[in-house]
């Protein structure tokens, strides 16, 4: 038989204690109409007289309107505390993590995941509290990422403008409810019912047109059905109450599109207030042109301003337009120093696998779920790039046929994100591959690997020229 292993009975060295980093350290708990703070234990001031029994004298509950956030910050004061923890799955902490900001506090807004990995423990607001500062005293916690003031300013409007979308899309939906109601095939024959041949019938059948053939003389010139075609999908039963439906979609539609069109004003104003990076500089005319003009774009020199503002145009980079350039700078700004590599800031976008390896075996690598717009814009910048002439288009396709579509707008985006990282960290001039050059480096490194292959096999790879006739 085998003889059996004698087992290891040397203890395990002694796990070093841990050290405070931050001894002046409070952690919050952060709720709708309450929030729990605890201090240091000998930090504490003298406990008030109508405390309750039980509620330890380092920890204090205050409410949440503007003068119990100043009394908090006075409490922080007193106590000697110079860091905050604050923990909050919701939007209740913006104004207490502003108000701590300006009265010269160093805030951590720390995500809830990093405070409850620990089973068995009790959960109340009391220790939770408790537990939060006893975290961030040991350097634990990791505070979420919060761009400079001004751009929070700027990714405040943006959101706004974003939202007005939305709620213009869902009277959208209605319209078209409505047409369908009334047997209108008008979405069959027309791809867009907001551009201008959809506008100028769905408003004619407002005003009291019901002739198809008058109607349908009122399609675009760059319309590519036929105004038979046309005056055909227009027969219906026109209704009283799903013309009422109609009549209040678009005119709700119209409404947000005001709106949209005085936050883009708003937008503008703000972004030509802010610290001119591009040195006065002037942008030429775009390298490419759209080829069509989409409902939601700015409605100003977005490019000329987004270069103003970050000192690069990263417009330059394939798939990104000046509305997709917006979204990314107003979500993360121009200081790329709080990521150290171009790795950690594809890890925090989203955009590339978490490794799992157990026992010298890759387990699992799924891409993190991560709810950010900035991923989420240069996911839409990789779609784009499905058909496109370039070497991120000919990237896509590669990985699509050997992975699949999602896997290949996740990498492309990926390589997106890559180029907007350099781009604002080095300010260096950007030069685009071309498609040519990038196959043929892929066809270089295929046949240097093959090369490398056969080698260690005992073989040699040698490349046969066709006869010449």
């Amino acid at each position: 038989m085998t003889p059996r292993k004698q087992k290891n009975l040397c203890q395990p060295p002694t796990p070093e204690p841990q050290h405070v980093i931050h001894p002046h350290a409070a952690g919050i708990d952060i709720h709708l109409n309450e929030h729990w703070v605890a201090v240091p234990p000998e930090s504490a001031p003298p406990a008030l007289a109508h405390r309750p029994p039980k509620l330890p004298p380092w920890v204090r509950k205050f409410g949440t309107c503007t003068a119990d956030l100043e009394a908090l910050a006075d409490w922080l004061t007193a106590c000697g505390v110079d860091t905050v923890a604050m923990e909050s799955t919701g939007i209740y902490w913006v104004p207490l993590f502003e108000l701590l900001e300006r009265r010269g506090f160093q805030v951590y807004l720390v995500n809830a995941r990093q405070t409850r990995q620990a089973p068995g423990r009790p959960k109340t607001d009391v220790l939770d509290c408790q537990w939060i500062q006893r975290l961030h005293s040991y350097g634990l916690l990791t505070a979420s990422f919060r761009p400079a003031d001004e751009v929070v300013v700027l990714r405040g409007y943006l959101r706004q403008r974003q939202l007005l979308i939305e709620y213009a899309s869902h009277h959208v939906q209605h319209r078209q409810k409505a047409l369908e109601q009334m047997n209108v095939k008008l979405r069959e024959v027309i791809n867009d019912i907001t551009g201008a041949t959809g506008m100028a019938i769905i408003k004619a059948i407002l005003r009291g047109q019901r002739d198809p053939q008058q109607l349908a003389k009122l399609r675009h010139d760059n319309c590519k059905r036929t105004q038979t075609e046309i005056a055909r999908a227009l027969h219906g039963n026109w209704r009283e109450e799903h013309l009422f439906a109609l009549q209040q979609a678009v005119a709700l539609y119209e409404f947000y599109g005001k709106r949209l069109h005085e936050c883009d004003q708003r937008l503008a104003q703000y972004l030509g207030t802010m610290t001119d990076y591009g040195q006065g500089k002037q942008l030429g005319a775009p390298r490419r042109q759209a080829r069509t003009h989409t409902v939601n774009e700015p409605r100003f020199a977005a490019r000329q301003l987004l270069f103003r503002m970050s000192g690069v145009d990263l417009t330059m980079i394939e798939g990104i337009s000046a509305s997709t350039a917006l979204t990314v700078l107003a979500e993360i700004g121009r200081d790329m120093s709080k990521w150290p590599t171009v790795k950690h800031f594809t890890s925090w976008l989203g955009l590339c696998p978490q490794t799992h390896t157990s026992a010298g075996k890759r387990k699992r690598g799924r891409v993190r779920r991560i709810a950010g717009r900035a991923g989420r814009a240069l996911r839409m910048a990789a779609q784009g790039c499905h058909h496109a002439k370039n070497a991120l288009g000919a990237f896509y396709r590669r990985v699509q046929a050997r992975a699949g579509g999602p896997k290949a707008v996740v990498a492309t985006a990926r390589k997106i994100a890559e180029r907007v990282y350099r781009l604002l960290k080095y300010g260096a001039e950007y030069v685009q591959q071309e498609m040519n050059a990038y196959e043929e480096a892929y066809r270089q490194r295929l046949l240097k690997g093959l090369a490398r292959k056969a080698k260690e096999l005992g073989y040699e790879l040698t490349q046969l020229h066709a006869a010449t006739p």
